[in-house]
């Protein structure tokens, strides 16, 4: 199998595909609130980092909603809403931008599975949470290979929690994820996912 490295998977159709759905709203039924279960505002304290962004409507709205909030999204497209002031979008690749300053509240909504070094990339987004800051993202481990079965054991005993069942990884507080995986690359033809759009798996070899 021939796996793609970074560029070429920045590059996939896969990755950028017109079907994403970059319109979602704060509140209401095509809503970050519905899909984490929580009001991304009751978490948010004074900053928020939503990863792989889409539009930037909730950002936006929660712009609205609430004040003294520092309001920040990232995402590989450029297809961003106009910004008001307190809140900043910016096109960039998860795998090497970096935001310094750590989060109260840190969300990646159906983003990951867009990702090729997704444990790499997990690794650099939890030592951007505050001591009590959260994290929650949507992640299949089904989309992760290595050939071994420990990785979901290895997230809880760093302080990760997994749910099989909604395919959602949660983690409160900083945390130094150092797991036994070498990055190989991405595949960009594995086809749909648990949510019915195609996505990337990515591929790894152990180390230990």
């Amino acid at each position: 199998m021939e796996l793609l490295d970074d560029p070429a998977l920045h590059a996939s159709s896969v990755v950028a595909n017109n079907a994403m759905n970059r319109e979602r709203q704060l509140h209401g039924v095509n809503s970050y609130a519905k899909v984490l279960g929580f009001d991304p505002l009751t978490r948010a304290g004074s900053a928020w980092l939503d990863l792989c962004c889409g539009s930037g409507l909730a950002l936006i709205q929660a712009a609205g909603q609430t004040s003294g909030v520092t309001l920040t999204g990232v995402d590989l497209v450029e297809a961003f809403r106009p910004a008001p002031p307190g809140v900043t979008l910016v096109a960039a690749p998860l795998e090497t931008w970096a935001p310094g300053r750590v989060f109260d509240l840190i969300t990646c909504v159906h983003g990951l599975h867009y990702v090729g070094d997704k444990l790499g990339v997990l690794a650099r987004i939890l030592t951007w949470l505050t001591p009590g800051g959260t994290f929650v993202a949507d992640l299949d481990l089904a989309s992760i290979r290595s050939g071994d079965r420990r990785l979901a054991g290895l997230l809880r005993a760093a302080g990760v929690e997994y749910d099989g069942r909604r395919k959602r990884i949660t983690c409160t507080g900083p945390r130094v994820l150092d797991l036994p995986y070498r990055y190989l690359g991405a595949d960009d033809r594995a086809g749909p996912n648990y949510t019915g759009q195609p996505a990337v798996t990515s591929h790894y070899e152990k180390t230990v």
